[in-house]
């Protein structure tokens, strides 16, 4: 059994989990247990993740320190060379410098039997992703990280395996040759989302994913990256460039194939060449805002947002298979109050001949993903042609 630690809308994340490894479920508010080991290379959602070694009815914070000290004081007591540890506390009221006290007891009885241990030191009660990913820790047998999460009535210890890779993250998404910040700046970690989401849990490494509004082409690298192959259009000559010169690059940096596919095409009329396996995108998601626009603004925008989407879904249907997924970002516009206004396509899926992804962990409305103070989100919207 392992758990992961999800990101900033764990809603998402688990949703992705469930779409990847077929079953998820919920343990605490920010944390999903299943059976599958994450593959967090490969995950959007999910910033940790950790094998899980025991559980435990719920308590205060010294039941929880007596089992971890007593248990790898045994564990470790013969282990040769240093080992480096790190304690993460989630959901579970644990003061500071009580965390550090448990690292230093077991590194006290340790000394004793004449093991060594370099503690990490905590500044909040979980370590940060970017301290956990730079100290390697759950990448080898020494550097170990132990997640303690609480629910409301169990508290999970585990080994973890591993933290996003924030570098190789921030790598795809600065060092990349052609950015355009007028088409929107797509988080390389949102596009492994969507691509999962479009792409489930087939395990074919032969699959055509399909971007009709592909930009700079983030979700194309992110369908490299997975071993797919990614086939690129949009409306603009210049995106299908930039596009290329990504690709190309990332071949060379990260060794990914150069079996893509780019074409300029108007998403509204354009006929792709078979097959498409799946459809990831980020669709057009209108004007950015600084504040809730007026209703008659917003009546324009989502109108023409909506024709955009709306003739794309109508146009494309024709031309992939029943069961073919799609995962598309389109927009929903936040007001002052955190009520979301949607695409009015959102109420006619059946009649332009999809049906909703349906998932057991959370409802469709859920998958909202925004930073605080943005007026337009990016609704995640996981349909099958029907």
């Amino acid at each position: 059994m392992y758990i992961a630690i999800l990101g900033r809308q764990p809603a998402i994340g688990i949703a992705e989990l469930e779409a990847v490894y077929g079953q998820a479920s919920w343990f605490s508010s920010h944390s999903a247990l299943l059976e599958a080991t994450p593959d967090l290379e490969h995950l959007g959602g999910a910033l940790k993740a950790g094998r899980v070694v025991f559980d435990m009815p719920r308590g205060d914070w010294r039941k929880v320190s007596m089992k971890i000290v007593n248990h790898y004081a045994k564990h470790w007591a013969q282990h040769e060379g240093k080992l480096t540890l790190g304690l993460s506390v989630y959901d579970m009221n644990a003061d500071i410098r009580d965390i550090q006290k448990t690292g230093l007891i077991l590194k006290s009885k340790l000394k004793a039997s004449s093991a060594s241990l370099r503690l990490i030191p905590n500044t909040e009660p979980a370590l940060s992703t970017a301290t956990s990913h730079h100290n390697k820790l759950g990448l080898a047998d020494n550097k170990i990280e132990l997640l303690v999460v609480a629910s409301k009535d169990r508290i999970i210890v585990a080994e973890s395996i591993g933290a996003q890779n924030i570098t190789k993250l921030a790598r795809r998404d600065q060092n990349r040759p052609k950015r355009d910040a007028f088409v929107g700046m797509l988080p390389p970690k949102l596009a492994q989302i969507i691509v999962n989401l479009a792409v489930g849990d087939t395990q074919s490494q032969n699959l055509t994913v399909l971007d009709p509004f592909c930009g700079t082409g983030v979700i194309l690298q992110e369908s490299a990256l997975m071993g797919f192959k990614p086939y690129g259009t949009d409306l603009a000559d210049k995106m299908i460039d930039f596009s290329r010169i990504n690709l190309e690059w990332l071949a060379e940096e990260f060794h990914t194939s150069k079996n893509w596919h780019l074409d300029q095409a108007d998403a509204m009329a354009a006929k792709w060449q078979p097959p498409i396996d799946a459809v990831a995108a980020e669709t057009y998601l209108g004007q950015p805002f600084s504040a809730p626009p007026s209703p008659g603004k917003l009546t324009e925008v989502r109108g023409n947002c909506n024709h955009i989407i709306g003739s794309f879904l109508e146009n494309i249907a024709p031309q992939i298979a029943s069961g073919t997924p799609l995962c598309l970002a389109i927009p929903a516009w936040r007001d002052n109050y955190g009520n979301f206004a949607h695409l009015p396509l959102l109420n006619n899926l059946a009649k332009l001949g999809y049906k909703r992804r349906e998932f057991t962990t959370v409802n469709p409305e859920q998958l909202l993903y925004y930073r605080e103070n943005q007026i337009v989100a990016r609704e995640l919207l996981v349909i099958v042609k029907a």
